[in-house]
């Protein structure tokens, strides 16, 4: 499978006509306890789980996998078919990218990636967003400012636990 937003990639030079294309890095702390950690939670899906969505199977990340995600936005529950289309784990770099199915609230693919500069471990969190399909496509103008606020649990879901 090809990810639009290669994980493996320290520059993403992907922009596919049709997507709004986003990326961001937070600094997550720094040495080998913070790497170990945060490579362990990014490849178990911790990026999600500690934004408040449920995965299920709780596993490890695998090419090809289409677990179970569900969102909790104002105490609904909303099935988001997901497909895992690339899986890094490399000695300074880690992460996955999957690629929303029918039925996901939007179309496109996200990236979460952990990867050291020197003593420092950073999160990057990849997407490129068009509108989905169905009902959802009316609901899209919505649905970016819920993503927002997602994309900023992203970036605080490794951060937290790493300065405690």
């Amino acid at each position: 499978m090809v990810s639009l937003t290669q994980p493996a990639s320290a520059e993403w030079r992907e922009h596919p006509e049709g997507f709004r294309r986003w990326e961001k890095s937070t600094r997550l702390g720094d040495g080998p306890e913070i790497w170990t950690w945060a490579r362990t939670e990014v490849l178990r899906w911790g990026v999600k789980t500690r934004s408040g969505f449920t995965v299920s199977p709780e596993q490890a990340v695998r090419s090809g996998d289409r677990p179970a995600i569900v969102a909790h936005p104002f105490g609904l529950s909303v099935r988001e078919p997901v497909e895992v289309v690339a899986v890094v784990d490399e000695d300074d770099r880690v992460g996955f990218a999957y690629r929303t199915l029918a039925g996901h609230p939007v179309s496109g693919e996200e990236a979460f990636i952990v990867h050291r500069e020197g003593d420092a471990v950073i999160l990057t969190v990849r997407s490129l967003t068009r509108p989905g399909r169905g009902h959802w496509r009316a609901l899209y103008p919505v649905l970016l400012v819920a993503q927002s606020v997602a994309r900023r649990r992203y970036l605080r879901a490794l951060r937290l636990r790493a300065t405690r």
